[in-house]
């Protein structure tokens, strides 16, 4: 092994040795109880809340395929990220209240409370098909591949391609196996937050230097070839030809978003152990700013490296970590790896986490009875997230055959579960009548439909999938609702309270939301013609538009500020 090496393995090795040393220091001794397991104790405040769901949610899969997306084509993909934040302002104003007011531990809980046992099973089914297919592979798959390109494993080790995919796929989830067997979701939320302020730094520094390569050593020039030359790059208004037409934005993609941070287990399971609903209102919303700095962290990157190496790369997931191949200081090296595999364990181990808390409370202990001790519960939980992660093994390396790119591949197929989820939760939130008969449907018709329109039909149908999730969307509220009317509850389903936290909401939830979501509106006029995209740069309607933006938000927190005063009175 070279020096190079060597010095990266090393500080690498430090780097996450001190992540685990610190998550074990804040953690010892609270994993033993199921709401300890499970739910951190219930103990969780909003800078906990943000990193988790932040490391959760960014892994390499988004290092690598939103960068591939923005070197292959634009700034369109950053729809999923950005738009995200809007989703994350209705989990704070609108389904966490309900969480936790109802004290759910997950999201089939409260299927089983307002449907029947059966809904519960089934959404349960879909979760871990999901997960065991498609999410975690994903997960452990884009790690591996970054870093493999990085590291340059086949001609260290001497191993095939694949061979040495196979090699970092098990490595790398059997490190992330430890924190969610062993630690529980607060060690889980520990360790994400640690690594979290690592991603921000690398995803700060990774933009910097690769700016200076494209200027030969001036970062201004660099600035300046971005913003002059190939500026269609830098626009996020996607067309009809791109992975992600603007369009996508105000149909399905809604309702993807709204599905992944409002009802998605492994993401909500963090808000679920918040301490008190304001903390948990305070680390969604951080959460969604967080969303906003996505293009800049982790496309700009991708946009830089077509100008450093045109077009002629081997495939477009190759962009990223060929820019930090070259770009990187040896320095960084080890730090920077650190941090990439923090990322990739964090969402692994979340969601084997998430996995493991769905498979031991809604269907071990229902089908005991619900007669399970706090003990039994927790190591059926371990079990399980071993023969899970097993799996997800013997899954990742077939996902190397992905022909639009990862990030495009994992959209498609969180299709067959996102869309039903979500609609079933709000109908079941904002309706009292609507049958289980109903969710059952759904479910059955949406699986069946999804599959014909995106795998079979694909050809005839030439309408995009996010598209197809927005119509279907609509179709299976419809169904629900029919049903409410065709063959209602005997009985109006009551929602009942048993308030475990503080239920205070926090008094700038909404003001926080408003800027948030003008942050969003912010960052599409930015990424479009009327901003950098344009070849002469921003003008005087983008200037116009931000100041409004501004204007409007500086009244609405005077206004907000005066009725939070006059409360206090």
């Amino acid at each position: 092994m070279s020096e190079n090496l060597l010095f990266t393995f090393a500080s690498c090795v430090f780097f996450m040795a001190l992540v685990g040393w610190i998550s074990w220091l804040k953690t010892r001794g609270t994993a033993d109880t199921k709401d300890g397991y499970f739910l951190a104790g219930r103990g969780l405040g909003a800078t906990f809340i943000a990193g988790s769901l932040l490391l959760t949610n960014l892994s390499a899969e988004q290092l690598i395929g939103l960068n591939g997306s923005a070197y292959g084509f634009n700034m369109s993909s950053m729809g999923w990220e950005v738009t995200a934040a809007a989703a994350t302002i209705a989990m704070a104003l609108v389904f966490l209240p309900k969480y936790l007011a109802g004290a759910f531990t997950t999201l089939p809980q409260f299927l089983n409370d307002r449907f029947d046992p059966t809904v519960r099973r089934m959404s349960v089914l879909l979760f871990m098909l999901g997960y065991g297919l498609v999410t975690i592979p994903s997960v452990l798959y884009s790690g591996s591949l970054a870093v493999i390109a990085f590291f340059d494993v086949p001609a260290l080790t001497g191993l095939g391609d694949f061979e040495a995919l196979v090699m970092m796929v098990i490595v790398i989830g059997v490190i992330g196996s430890v924190y969610a067997v062993f630690g529980g979701l607060r060690a889980v939320a520990v360790s994400d937050t640690l690594n979290g302020v690592g991603l921000l730094i690398i995803g700060i520094l990774v933009p910097v230097f690769g700016l200076i390569a494209l200027g030969n050593g001036d970062f201004g020039a660099g600035l300046s070839t971005l913003g002059s030359e190939n500026t269609e790059k830098l626009n996020a208004i996607g067309g009809a030809d791109d992975p992600t037409p603007f369009g996508t934005i105000f149909t399905g993609m809604i309702f993807a978003n709204l599905f992944y941070w409002c009802t998605n287990q492994y993401v909500i399971q963090r808000t679920l152990g918040a301490k008190s609903l304001a903390e948990g209102q305070k680390g969604v919303l951080l959460s969604g700013f967080f969303k906003i700095m996505v293009p800049f962290m982790m496309m700009i990157p991708g946009v830089i490296a077509f100008h450093l190496y045109g077009p002629g790369l081997g495939g477009i997931d190759e962009a990223y970590p060929r820019l930090i191949r070259d770009v990187l200081p040896l320095w960084m090296s080890g730090f920077f790896l650190a941090v990439l595999l923090g990322a990739v364990l964090s969402s692994f181990n979340s969601l084997l986490n998430s996995a493991a808390t769905l498979f031991a409370l809604d269907v071990y202990a229902p089908a005991k009875g619900g007669q399970v001790s706090d003990e039994q519960l927790v190591r059926v939980a371990k079990i399980a997230s071993v023969v899970i992660a097993l799996f997800s093994f013997a899954v990742a390396p077939y996902l190397s055959q992905a022909p639009e790119g990862l990030f495009q591949l994992i959209r498609k197929f969180t299709g067959f579960y996102n869309i039903p989820t979500i609609v079933i939760v709000m109908v079941g939130l904002f309706t009292a009548r609507v049958p289980a008969l109903g969710a059952k449907i759904v479910i059955v018709f949406h699986i069946t439909a999804y599959a014909l329109l995106t795998f079979v039909l694909n050809d005839a149908v030439m309408l995009h999938f996010i598209h197809q999730y927005g119509v279907l969307f609509v179709v299976e509220v419809g169904i629900m609702l029919v049903c409410g009317v065709l063959a209602p509850r005997a009985e109006a389903w009551q929602f009942t309270r048993k308030e475990e936290v503080d239920l205070t909401p926090w008094v700038y939830a909404r003001p926080l939301a408003i800027t948030l979501f003008s942050c969003v509106v912010a960052t599409y006029l930015l990424f479009s013609p009327l901003g950098v995209a344009s070849p002469s740069g921003p003008g005087r309607v983008f200037w116009g538009l931000l100041v409004g933006l501004a204007i409007g938000n500086s009244a609405f927190w005077w206004l907000s500020s005066r009725q939070a005063v006059s409360a206090l009175r």
